[in-house]
C-alpha cells in the first residue's frame, strides 16, 4: 500500500481501532503488533473518573451488539499520569487520537487544556454524540446545533493538534452538521456513533442496565456509509468513516464511499485481530491493483 498521510501524519494503514473498543492500548498490544494497524482512538476521556452505567452493559442481538458502557474511563488525571506515558512506551509510532468527551462545553476545555501539552498523541477526537451518556438525556452535543458551537469555539484556540468531530447516525442532516463543524474549528469529521437503540427484557432480566443503549455491527453498516458519503461531499476536510465494519469488503466500501480512513469498533470485539486482518487484506486487494 502506498504512503497515506492524513492529518499532516503518516499512517501505516487506513485502518484504526474506534474509541472505547481497546482501551488505551493495553488489548493491542496484548494480541498484535501495533505497527500491524493505522491507529487507535483512546476511551472518551472525561474531567472526573467514571464507573459506567449499570450492568449488564452490553448484549448481543442477530445483526450486531447493543451496548451502555456509560463512558466509563479513569478520567483526565489518571490519563494525563499514567496512561499517556505507557502508550508512549509500549505503542511506538503507532498514531493515537484522544477522545474527550463531557457533560458541558466547560469539561471539554478542561479535558483539552490540561492534555494539549502532553505528548505521545496527534490529536483529539470529540465525541460529540454518544448516545449512552445519561446526564445528557440522551441528547448529544452535535443533535443540539449551538452546544456543538460552543464545544468547537473554546476549544479550538486551545490547540494546535487535528481536531475530529464525531458525530450521530440519527441526525437527518448530518452533511450540514459536519459542515458547521468543519465551519467552527474541525478539521476532520468521524462518522458514525453508534445508533441509539432497545432490545426487551429476556425473562426477569433486562437486556441492559441502563435500558437502552448504542446500537452498533454489521447491521449500522449501510447507515455510516450514506452518512460518510454525503458528508465528503459535503465538506474539504478528512472523513474518518466507522460503523459496523467486520471485513475488508466494509472497509473498502468506506473508502470508495469518500473516508479517508476507517476505524473498527465491534469487530474488535468479535476478533481482537480483526483490525489488523483487515489492514492486511486491504493492503493485498491495493498491490493487486495495477
Amino acid at each position: 500500500m502506498t504512503e497515506l498521510r492524513v492529518f499532516g501524519a503518516r499512517f501505516a494503514n487506513p485502518v484504526l481501532f474506534a474509541a472505547g473498543t481497546a482501551g488505551f492500548g493495553e488489548p493491542v498490544v496484548a494480541t498484535i503488533s501495533p505497527a500491524e494497524v493505522g491507529g487507535l482512538v483512546t476511551k472518551s476521556v472525561t474531567l472526573e473518573p467514571r464507573r459506567g452505567n449499570p450492568a449488564p452493559r452490553v448484549t448481543e442481538f442477530r445483526g450486531g451488539m447493543l451496548n451502555s458502557l456509560g463512558l466509563a474511563n479513569p478520567g483526565l488525571e489518571v490519563v494525563r499520569k499514567e496512561k499517556l506515558p505507557w502508550m508512549a512506551r509500549r505503542l511506538g509510532e503507532m498514531i493515537v487520537f484522544l477522545s474527550v468527551a463531557g457533560r458541558t462545553p466547560d469539561e471539554y476545555v478542561e479535558v483539552v487544556s490540561a492534555l494539549e501539552a502532553e505528548g505521545g498523541f496527534l490529536g483529539f477526537e470529540l465525541n460529540l454524540s454518544c448516545p449512552n451518556d445519561v446526564h445528557r438525556r440522551g441528547r448529544p452535543f452535535c443533535l443540539d446545533p449551538p452546544a456543538m458551537r460552543d464545544v468547537l469555539d473554546r476549544v479550538r484556540p486551545l490547540t494546535d493538534r487535528p481536531l475530529l468531530a464525531k458525530l450521530a447516525p440519527n441526525d437527518p442532516a448530518v452533511a450540514a452538521t459536519a459542515a458547521l463543524a468543519v465551519r467552527h474549528g474541525a478539521d476532520g469529521i468521524t462518522a458514525v456513533n453508534t445508533i441509539p437503540g432497545y432490545l426487551p427484557a429476556r425473562g426477569a432480566r433486562r437486556a441492559l442496565g441502563a435500558g437502552s443503549g448504542g446500537t452498533s455491527g454489521p447491521a449500522i453498516l449501510p447507515v455510516g456509509l450514506a452518512a460518510v458519503r454525503e458528508i465528503a461531499a459535503a465538506v474539504d476536510v478528512p472523513v474518518v468513516g466507522v460503523g459496523g465494519i467486520v471485513s475488508d469488503s466494509g472497509a473498502r466500501a468506506y473508502l470508495d464511499a469518500g473516508a479517508s480512513l476507517v476505524q473498527v469498533g465491534t469487530g474488535s470485539f468479535a476478533d481482537p485481530r480483526c483490525a489488523a486482518r483487515l489492514a492486511r487484506r486491504l493492503a493485498r486487494r491495493s498491490e493487486a491493483v495495477p
